[in-house]
């Protein structure tokens, strides 16, 4: 999950990183007095803001509520501004860059930093960023400070202060089980303090239960999508005509595209996971429905996944939500011959074979 920007600084704040002075609005009403030069910043989950029109620049009052009203309710890159944060406009030296990141190939936490900030890091030439490695059973130590401090040729009381920065990113890091953790750009200011201008966060989706401070509501995802995340499934909605449940993400993934190759148009991804309970099952077909498909496609490998348990699920759906759709079964796996059994006897089509499976509910729902 994304932090908004104001929620990561709220976080660096905690920790004792140096951030700028700075309230959120939501509305004009929450505009505070003008005391000096401010920069208005939409808050959206994407990067670029400033190439976009996002962020406002304002050295009097008036200024201040022409940006606030301009970039409240405006659109950047289809995404709606709903909130934007007020902050001090800083007196800039110089712009650094400094990320933590879950490294995958290691399994690691990677320190990544460079004296070149305030772009992406992507651009930078690769012999002026730093990286390490931080064992994640021994974690981050000074010298891993000290080498990129002398790496980026930092004067001994910028060093110092980098040193800390990176010593807090780290806690942040672990104690907030993120994914990543980046300051972009890390700036050097007039009276020789480091102060994190902006916040990235990532947070592991699957730690939120111990987070429950975050509420971000993903302003990419649908109402449904948001409904059938909420009851634990992982759906989305795409813009054609066959409904899809699969269990497993890559069995899902396959199924989207031997419809597309056969024609087909799918409707959404619904991936189902290895669960064991017909209700389970049966639950999932509510968003489905609510998707309004032509037909249904289910896509089951049975493993952890009984398709007799599956095969409950859909006849159960079938009757609790009256579906007068078409629905095409692929079973396959532990107990398979049971699920097309039962199958059977609700008046629904079931395959062993995923292409066969496919190429029926495609003849079934044709090119509307």
């Amino acid at each position: 999950m994304n932090l908004y920007e104001y929620m990561g600084k709220d976080v660096f704040r905690k920790h004792g990183i140096p951030v700028p002075d700075g309230y959120v609005v939501e509305q004009e009403s929450d505009i505070r007095p003008f005391q000096k030069p401010v920069v208005i910043k939409s808050q959206i989950l994407l990067g670029g803001r400033g190439k976009s029109g996002g962020i406002k620049f304002a050295k009097s009052e008036q200024e201040l509520k022409d940006g606030v009203k301009q970039l409240l309710g405006s659109k950047i890159r289809d995404l709606a501004v709903t909130k934007v944060l007020v902050e001090e406009m800083l007196d800039i030296k110089k712009e650094m860059y400094v990320s933590i990141a879950l490294d995958r190939t290691s399994k690691s936490p990677i320190l990544i930093c460079s004296a070149e900030g305030g772009v992406e890091i992507e651009s930078v030439d690769h012999d002026k960023i730093f990286t390490r490695i931080i064992d994640p059973l021994l974690g981050y130590s000074q010298f891993i400070g000290r080498d990129a401090v002398n790496f980026m040729k930092l004067d001994p009381e910028i060093g110092k202060q980098f040193i800390s920065i990176l010593a807090k990113l780290y806690e942040i890091f672990n104690q907030e089980d993120c994914e990543l953790v980046e300051i972009n750009p890390l700036m050097i200011v007039g009276n020789g303090k480091l102060v994190a201008a902006d916040s990235k966060m990532v947070i592991d989706s699957d730690s939120l239960f111990r987070h429950r401070e975050f509420e971000v509501i993903d302003p990419e995802k649908t109402p449904l999508e948001l409904e059938a995340n909420s009851k634990g499934y992982s759906f989305i909605e795409l813009d054609g005509n066959i409904g899809v449940i699969a269990n497993g993400a890559g069995l899902t993934m396959a199924t989207l595209d031997a419809l597309t190759l056969h024609k087909g148009k799918p409707r959404n991804f619904l991936d189902l996971g290895g669960t064991d309970n017909s209700e389970t099952v049966a639950a999932s077909f509510e968003f489905i429905m609510k998707a309004k498909p032509k037909s249904i496609l289910v896509n089951i490998f049975g493993g952890i996944t009984k398709c007799d348990t599956v095969a409950n699920g859909i006849a159960m759906a079938k009757t609790r939500f009256d579906i007068r759709q078409p629905i095409v079964v692929r079973l396959s796996g532990i107990r398979d011959e049971e699920g097309r059994k039962i199958l059977k006897d609700a008046g629904i089509d079931s395959f062993p074979s995923m292409m066969e499976a496919v190429e029926r509910v495609v003849k079934i729902t044709g090119g509307n």
